[in-house]
């Protein structure tokens, strides 16, 4: 009597993988069997990303790299192909034991340099284009930035004795924008404006329930504000006025006195933009990690609370784990306000 035979689809086990270089040379050959834990942190902005790999060294054959050097890093799941993550400079060494284990954390090499060198400089009568243009060639990088944003004239605004970071920084909070420095290109775009290195719109993406290992939601009251105020001085009325992003009925103050209608509502609507992303927090551990997900990504979500589901997410920062357990992706996202 012959056995039957299963017509079911035969179950396909997902391994993950990646690919790590040093200096151009492929050394994942090198590292098999000696992986304890990849970990690599994402965020978006002018923060560098950072990158902690844990390798067994029970037999002292490996030795150490030196501080400076040029790591490539991929992974994702085999027969899926791998992502990217581009380039990191090591940083940090260390060797520790018993037993003995090397460590070694990187941050992306796009901000390695962290845009160096104070500088006094007044910047007048010009587009947020024109300035992040300016530093970004003084930098040697291509500018990226969000049509939002490109056009909006600044009367004035002084760079005393700042870094370029810091100032682009400055006026990313000024406007509500992210500043970036990715693949050799500087982005400037609004929060949620969601671009790519190339300038490209982010895909959006939806996760269920049973995406998800774990999850964590939170909603504050941020002081119940209703809306945002600014002051500008009218020069022609001799007086000072106000603008208004929002309703008055408890509204927050801005500090500064701004030169225009144009700049103070502008500095209005950014802060009150801000002010409701931050209503809402969202954390979810997926359970099959996701590497092609960045920070900037748009995301939907289904099968939580009708409160959850109905909220447009903005994903702020991303934490991926490989190790013997398998790939993990941590997503933590804020409200997306537009």
């Amino acid at each position: 009597m012959s056995a039957s035979r299963s017509n079911a689809t035969p179950y396909r086990y997902r391994r993950p993988s990646y690919r790590l270089t040093l200096a151009g040379e492929d050394i994942t050959p090198r590292l098999n069997g000696r992986l304890i834990d990849l970990r690599l942190r994402e965020q978006r902005g002018l923060e560098a990303d950072q990158l902690d790999i844990t390798l067994a060294d029970h037999d002292g054959a490996l030795a150490l790299p030196r501080r400076g050097a040029t790591l490539r890093l991929a992974f994702g799941w085999q027969d899926e192909g791998l992502i990217d993550k581009g380039l990191f400079t090591v940083d940090e060494v260390q060797h520790s034991g018993s037993p003995d284990q090397l460590t070694l954390r990187a941050r992306s090499a796009d901000m390695r340099g962290e845009l160096p060198g104070k500088r006094t400089f007044s910047w007048h009568d010009l587009t947020l284009e024109e300035i992040v243009e300016t530093i970004a060639k003084r930098h040697g990088l291509d500018p990226v930035i969000g049509q939002t944003l490109g056009g909006i004239r600044l009367e004035h605004i002084d760079q005393t004795e700042e870094s370029d970071l810091n100032f682009l920084t400055r006026l990313g909070e000024r406007f509500d924008a992210i500043a970036a420095v990715k693949a050799g290109r500087m982005l400037f775009t609004l929060a949620g404006e969601a671009l790519t290195a190339s300038g490209l719109t982010m895909p959006a993406i939806s996760l269920s329930r049973s995406d998800g290992d774990q999850h964590r939601y939170s909603i504050t009251d941020r002081d119940s504000y209703t809306g945002v105020k600014a002051y500008w001085n009218d020069t022609q009325g001799a007086e000072r006025r106000i603008v208004l992003a929002g309703s008055d009925d408890n509204a927050k103050q801005l500090r500064p006195t701004y030169a225009s209608e144009t700049n103070a509502l502008t500095a209005a609507q950014a802060e009150w933009r801000r002010l409701q992303r931050g209503l809402a927090e969202f954390e979810l551990t997926l359970a099959t990690g996701r590497a092609d997900v960045l920070p900037e990504t748009p995301l939907a979500v289904r099968g939580f609370k009708p409160e959850i589901d109905a909220t447009p997410w903005l994903v702020t920062e991303v934490e991926h784990s490989l190790a013997s357990t398998g790939l993990q992706t941590i997503l933590k996202a804020e409200v997306m306000k537009r």
